[in-house]
Formats: structure tokens, sequence, C-alpha cells
């Protein structure tokens, strides 16, 4: 965005899929249609500010993108002239009937035929209204690169034909899943970012929120999107106590959980009991739980860590992945004892997925400073953060094993 005013920003990213939904379901060119849409919201960008909101920003909008799209047809060839002249003297209808779009741009957006990297930037242009640049910045990659990206998405939804419609009840339930994903990863790369000097993009994880209140809204029965918007919630709660006045990070049982959003996690805690009550137990539910389970204690020694472990259990039986592990072997840990946990942790040493992360480093690393073996934490460490590409990961793991040479060296001199 050319503005950086935070409630005109608001306002035109939840008018983004709105109006381009309408175009789309009008002239059925999603790549054009998108690309109108920006040029629109970044006139509007400009001439807001200035000129004041309109009374009908959607209509300003539509009317705006409609004569972007015009223009560009009549520049083509006469045929294409021709059918956007016919375009142009047919009224636009600037606001149908309570019709909200979102879900299904959602969808199209999230298509099976794309990448998960071309998903989630394909998703936060055309539906959370970011610009190329805003959206590459925010992955640490060239705005041409990321323009590329998205340019190969849109040909590759042009090209899978895809109607600009919702999925048929039989593809629904598993396109939804896609969509959560997407979402999901979105938020997760916005709380921790992989790469680059700071631990968080607080952009992306808004946008996340926001998108997924958004499904949410259209969909308020369904308890995997309550479960993943309660997630995602009280887990930026926790937002303030995650890092220092430096931007370092503090590890979870180390934060100052005075500083923890109370009112959101009583907001989103009692979102989750509701859902719990009515809907099927569903991945994102039962990690919202643990989640819950971390925010209700008002010390790190109060967290009831046998709750959490039974979770991680029915979790693994319900969607078992090598997070999933990870995460379970550190419930493992608190609960039976390290060796216990890093017993659970060892099964992963030949996935292929996670023994090259620096997670898996950084969990052993922590498991067997527990275990008393600080020599062999202290490699861990060293190891974890050699493999990440994120800073302030890299400076606070670089710390640990810092740490336990000089407790060592301590411990070498009281002898």
């Amino acid at each position: 965005m050319v503005t950086r005013d935070p409630g005109l920003d608001d306002l035109l990213r939840g008018l983004a899929p709105q109006v381009l939904g309408l175009l789309v379901r009008r002239y059925g060119q999603f790549d054009a249609c998108e690309d109108a849409v920006q040029e629109a919201m970044l006139a509007a960008a400009v001439q807001w500010p200035e000129e004041g909101v309109p009374d009908s920003p959607r209509a300003w909008l539509v009317t705006v993108a409609g004569r972007r799209l015009t223009d560009q047809w009549r520049s083509e060839s006469a045929r294409t002239r021709r059918e956007a002249a016919l375009a142009a003297m047919a009224p636009v209808d600037t606001e149908p009937s309570g019709q909200d779009d979102t879900l299904t741009l959602l969808f199209l957006c999230c298509h099976p035929a794309l990448s998960a990297p071309s998903q989630v930037a394909l998703t936060l242009r055309a539906v959370g209204g970011l610009t190329t640049a805003q959206i590459a910045h925010a992955f640490l990659v060239p705005e041409a690169t990321m323009a590329q990206r998205i340019t190969r998405a849109k040909q590759r939804v042009k090209a899978t034909g895809s109607e600009f419609r919702l999925p048929p009840e039989g593809e629904r339930a598993e396109r939804l899943r896609v969509v959560l994903h997407v979402l999901y990863l979105i938020f997760n790369e916005g709380y921790t970012a992989t790469s680059g000097p700071d631990l968080a993009t607080p952009e992306l994880t808004g946008e996340a929120i926001r998108l997924t209140r958004a499904v949410h809204r259209l969909l308020p029965e369904d308890g995997e999107v309550a479960g993943l918007l309660v997630l995602m919630l009280l887990t930026d709660a926790r937002r303030a106590a995650r890092t220092t006045a430096d931007g370092g990070l503090v590890p979870l049982a180390e934060q100052d959980r005075s500083r923890w959003d109370r009112p959101a996690i009583e907001a989103a805690s009692g979102l989750l009991t509701a859902t719990l009550s009515r809907s099927p137990l569903g991945p994102y539910q039962l990690q919202a739980a643990v989640a819950a389970v971390h925010a209700e204690a008002a010390r790190a020694e109060d967290t009831d860590w046998p709750q959490i472990l039974g979770l991680y259990e029915l979790l693994a039986r319900l969607s078992p992945g090598p997070m999933v592990t990870l995460n379970q072997a550190v419930a493992v840990a608190m609960v039976h004892g390290p060796a216990a946990g890093l017993d659970l942790l060892a099964t992963l040493d030949g996935d292929g997925r996670v023994n090259r992360h620096h997670r898996l480093a950084a969990v052993r690393a922590h498991l067997l400073e527990m275990a008393g073996d600080l020599p062999a934490a202290r490699d861990r460490y060293r190891e974890a953060a050699r493999r990440t590409t994120s800073l302030p990961e890299r400076h606070y793991l670089e710390s640990r094993a810092a740490r336990l040479a000089g407790d060592r060296a301590a411990g070498d001199v009281d002898r």
C-alpha cells in the first residue's frame, strides 16, 4: 500500500476480496480482474487520503477496476474490444445482495494444482489485498521473484479452467483443509520468520488472523475453522512477551506472563470451549487446546504437562507427523523425565522431513540439558544455531551453548 494509515489500510484489505469476487463473477477472468483490483486499491490509497473516502467505497473500487479492465481489453484484438464494449455498456452491480465471495476466492487461490508457496502468495495478494512488494518484503525475497511466483500461480489457475464457484460438496472438506493449512502457514511464518533479522512479521500474523476470522464468520459451525482461529489468537496473545527490548528471543518458560494479553486469551478460550462441545475433534482444535493449557498457567511451573501430553498423544493418533512427535517428546520429558523424551526423539533421526531441521537439534539440546549432559547439550545447541536461518533464533541458541560452556568451566574450577 502507498498509504500508511492503518484504518484505511484495513478498509481496503477488507474490500479487496469483495470487489475481486464481484468482478470475477461478472467477467470470469481471475488474472485480469485481480490486476485491475490491485490498481484500483493503489489509486484509492493515493486519492482517498486527499479527497476523502467516498460514500460507497466498494462501488468506487468496482468502478475504477472495471475501467481498468475495459481500458486493457480495448487495447487488445478486435474481438476482445467488442467484448469489452459490451461489458462497458452493461451496468455494473456494485452492491450485490449481501453475497460475500471471500471463501470462494480462498478456494480458488488455494487450488490443489498450486504449490504451497504459490497458494500463500496468491492468497495474500488476491484475498488479503497486499501488494507484491509487501509480500516480497514479508518473505525477504526480491519483488521481481515474488511477482513471477504470483504470475505463474495465476496462469496455473487459468490453465486449470477453474470456474468461480464453490467446489462441489464432495470436494469441499478437502479443499477447506488446504485453505486452513495455507492460513496456518501464513501465521507461522509471521510468528516465527524462517529467515532474516527479525523474529516475527506482525503483518503476516495479523493478516492470517483477519482471513481466518472471515472464514469463521462464513462457516461458524465448522470446528476446525474455529480451532485454527483459537490457536492463532492464543499464540498471538503471547507476542509482547516473546522478545527482549533489543528483539532477542524469550522462550515460553521464561516469558513474563503478566505481559500476555489476558482479555484475548479469555475470549479465545471461551470460543474453544463452545467449539469442543459441539464439533467433531480435529487437529487444529487439539493444538488450540494445548495452547489453552499453557495460557491457563500463571507460572511456567504451574503448567499441566500430563494434560498436554494426553492431548499430544491424541493428536499423534489423529494427525501423526514429525512436528507432532517433536512437541510430544517435550511433553514426555516433562512428565516422565528427559530420558524418555530423548528416546521418543530418536525415532525422528531417520525421518528425512525433519532430521536436518534446526528444531530437532534444539529440542534434543534442551532435553540433554535437562538430563544434565551439558557437553552434549552444548554441541546440539551449536548444531541448531548453524542450521537456523533466523538471526534471533541463532543468537538465542548460541547464547545457550555459551552459557553451558561457562557452566562447565565453572564446575571444573569448583572441583
